[in-house]
């Protein structure tokens, strides 16, 4: 089992990722962004740059997903092309989209180019509007659909 949660920086996507992880479900693995960008050294912030990232993030995942491990990611991953390929490699990725409204001090890191997603199966939390407890409720109740 893969599960994404994917946004803009300080949506929520690590602060839930590791409570998950830490508390919630038994994942093997947890693959983080910002961690990936040390890891691989990659400080390309341009659409190319954040493409390469998203690639060895999905192949990561699509890799240890293959040796039946589940995975949580939390990573941005704000082009439609990069959520496709790794659909178009695992079957039935979970994919939670955190979005929020009021300033948290990094919109300055912001994608400007983020191809929300429309259409796509998802799910949506304005993390603005609902508490870290009330989020992993909305995620477990999506994750065991």
């Amino acid at each position: 089992m893969i599960v994404v949660l994917f946004g803009q920086p300080c949506s929520g996507k690590t602060t839930l990722s590791k409570y998950l992880y830490d508390n919630v479900y038994s994942f093997d693995f947890q693959i983080d962004g910002d961690n990936l960008r040390e890891v691989f050294k990659n400080k390309d912030f341009s659409k190319e740059g954040r493409l390469k990232n998203l690639q060895k993030a999905s192949d990561i995942a699509a890799y240890l997903d293959n040796q039946n491990y589940d995975i949580i990611v939390s990573v941005v991953y704000p082009y439609k092309e990069a959520r496709e390929y790794l659909n178009s490699i695992v079957p039935n990725v979970k994919w939670i989209y955190l979005t929020y409204n009021e300033p948290r001090g990094r919109e300055n890191f912001h994608v400007e180019d983020f191809d929300k997603p429309i259409g796509e199966n998802f799910l949506r939390i304005n993390t603005s509007q609902v508490t870290i407890e009330q989020s992993i409720e909305l995620i477990k109740t999506y994750i065991n659909e």
